[in-house]
């Protein structure tokens, strides 16, 4: 008895470079805003005042400890 053939080939998922270098800088802009949000406490963002609440009031949206 002959191997039986499929009427059409099985579908496979296509990962473009493209799509990997996306997902991959989507990634890191995440967790740069995670690590901003969460840990910074003002060491990176010293742009004024402004920026400083409102990372602060990130972390308490998020419920990250901060004081």
């Amino acid at each position: 008895m002959s191997n039986p053939v499929p009427a059409r080939p099985l579908a496979q998922p296509v990962v473009t470079a493209r799509l990997l270098w996306t997902a991959l800088a989507v990634v890191a802009v995440l967790a740069l805003l995670t690590y901003l949000v969460a840990f910074d406490q003002g060491a990176v963002s010293r742009s004024g005042m402004y920026l400083h609440e409102l990372m602060h009031d990130g972390r308490h949206l998020l419920g990250v400890p901060c004081h």
